[in-house]
């Protein structure tokens, strides 16, 4: 699948690197480590992966894609239970649902997950961690090469954090959609 970048995509990516010279908590091989984690119990519970189950797809906005199949559960990592939020992007721009039913492994752009880690983890930010999967399972990196896992962009005007900052409840955003059905 072609992938662009938008302005605001291309922006962040800046910030991200001049970010990476400050020493942002993300992207580290901890938070690498983690993720791989992360990733491993998602396939066993089969939220990721070839033997994935499927959801009805709705719309989605950027960043996360134009069609979007949204989880909610709990997972267990190193005897810690918390918060799973799994949401599988899909694109590109005008991509419809019934493309992405039709194909979805064609479609699908990354795997964007929150993970409520133990207390004391990042309290300011609820303790959530946060993940961008490429479909295969490897992290997403920006431009400059950091791993996006852990507390992306965290003090900074955009990204993860940032925009979660603004949801109403718990970081969250809930579509109208998943409300309504």
């Amino acid at each position: 699948m072609k992938r662009t970048i938008s302005t605001s995509l291309f922006a962040l990516a800046l910030s991200l690197s001049s970010a990476h010279a400050q020493g942002m908590p993300f992207g580290s091989e901890e938070d690498t480590a983690y993720a791989k984690l992360l990733w491993d119990v998602m396939q066993a519970e089969r939220l990721v992966g070839p033997d994935m189950l499927r959801a009805k797809p709705y719309e989605g906005t950027d960043p996360h894609g134009m069609m979007l199949e949204t989880f909610y559960t709990k997972a267990t990592i190193n005897d810690h239970t918390g918060d799973l939020i799994v949401k599988r992007n899909f694109g590109p721009a005008g991509v419809t649902e019934d493309q992405v039913l039709a194909d979805p492994d064609k479609h699908l752009g990354a795997v964007t997950v929150m993970f409520r880690r133990e207390d004391g983890y990042d309290p300011d930010d609820m303790n959530w961690f946060w993940v961008k999967y490429l479909p295969d399972g490897s992290l997403d990196k920006t431009p400059n090469g950091m791993a996006m896992a852990g507390q992306i962009a965290k003090g900074m005007d955009e990204g993860c954090i940032a925009c979660h900052q603004g949801a109403a409840d718990d970081m969250v955003f809930t579509s109208d959609y998943l409300l309504a059905n």
